[in-house]
């Protein structure tokens, strides 16, 4: 697949597994054991350039192409999905949505230290009763005109880098009576008063990616750190999520081809009746079928990265190829982890292998961003209208 690749996605894909493999992968099981979040590698990820891949040089990032992006995602996801997941929100959610809505100021004060790795962000969009139905959102930001500042108030949930974020891109209403029209976005700064990080969840997967609630009580933000008119907010929302289906898509096939990988190895080494288990039709035939959708997942991702950076030029949308890549792959990682632990058999149900932490890594996928059925609803939609 590399003619797809010219030499400078090459360099960051070679230098993001040199970096994965040999700093990410020997620490990945530990801190998923003791649910450490990576402050040091996260740091390192910034100053290689790696938490602002797409943004222009000017705002602090690397200025490269989405398909960079996914590369070195897909090598990070390897190593460790929890930095994959801190990885794909300071990306794809935070930066990107800066870049695209943000005003100057707004993105010489935020995109700039966020795009370098200086400081790290996050995206709040779900609710405890709000998770693919936004206009139930109750956290709201009242404009007080006497300070020119908003009021948030509210409790936010499932916030990845919640507890570690700088700064934060928040989706609150402004106007209840106009349903999802009613919702505005903010970048929040983590440092002000009225902010408080909740309960941090305990997780099946991801463990060392912290996700937590966010507390707003009379949180006071000044009205020009609003992302965006007021009422946009779900419009930014959707179009920031279409990119951080890419970036899932991409993380998905990283931890789908460290399963397969490991699987691969195990059965050439692993002997049953006299003969290495990759001997048997049965096993033979698990990993055939996990190649080729593992191959074909990367393809469609390849295909949404391209996808975001022609349309967006244009001025249009990638829905479609973001939410294909992100159902198919999401899948395949869930079903390649999977076979993965039948081929380790009673050993891939053991922590001692790498299998077990794939696979739980795996699930994630398939929810946040918008589940699989939300992607097959984005889908249908597309293709029928």
């Amino acid at each position: 697949m590399d003619h797809i690749l010219n030499e400078e996605h090459k360099m960051i894909r070679d230098m993001a597994r040199d970096f994965a493999q040999s700093e990410i992968a020997p620490i990945a099981a530990e801190i998923d054991e003791s649910a450490q979040f990576p402050t040091a590698t996260v740091k390192k990820m910034g100053e290689l350039g790696f938490m602002g891949i797409e943004i222009p040089e000017e705002y602090g990032g690397t200025g490269m192409d989405t398909l960079s992006y996914v590369l070195a995602m897909i090598e990070i996801s390897k190593a460790c999905a929890s930095h994959g997941a801190i990885m794909s929100v300071n990306n794809s959610l935070v930066c990107h949505g800066i870049l695209k809505f943000g005003s100057d100021q707004q993105k010489e004060t935020f995109l700039v230290p966020l795009a370098s790795g200086e400081k790290l962000g996050a995206y709040s969009l779900t609710e405890p009763q709000a998770g693919s139905d936004p206009a139930n959102m109750r956290c709201t930001a009242v404009y007080d005109a006497a300070t020119d500042e908003y009021v948030i108030n509210g409790l936010k949930a499932w916030v990845t880098s919640g507890p570690n974020a700088d700064f934060i891109v928040l989706f609150a209403m402004t106007d209840r009576s106009q349903g999802h029209r009613g919702i505005s976005a903010f970048i929040v700064d983590t440092k002000l008063p009225g902010f408080s990080p909740g309960k941090v969840e305990p997780k099946l997967g991801i463990r060392a990616s912290h996700t937590s609630e966010l507390v707003f009580e009379d949180y006071r933000v000044p009205a020009w750190y609003r992302l965006g008119k007021e009422g946009m907010g779900f419009k930014i929302a959707l179009s920031i999520l279409d990119a951080g289906r890419v970036g899932i898509a991409a993380q998905a096939v990283g931890i789908a081809e460290a399963a397969y990988e490991a699987a691969r190895d195990y059965a050439k080494e692993r002997e049953q009746f006299g003969q290495a288990i990759a001997e048997f039709q049965a096993v033979q035939f698990m990993l055939a079928d996990m190649k080729t959708r593992l191959e074909a997942a990367r393809l469609l991702t390849y295909q949404a990265a391209m996808a975001k950076d022609e349309t967006e030029k244009a001025g249009g949308r990638y829905s479609l190829e973001a939410s294909m890549a992100k159902l198919f792959a999401s899948e395949m990682a869930m079903w390649v982890t999977t076979k993965a632990v039948q081929i380790y058999g009673g050993n891939g149900y053991s922590k001692e292998y790498p299998v077990e932490r794939h696979f739980r890594d795996a699930k994630i996928t398939e929810i946040y961003e918008g589940t699989s059925e939300i992607q097959r609803l984005v889908i249908a939609r597309a293709i029928l209208s």
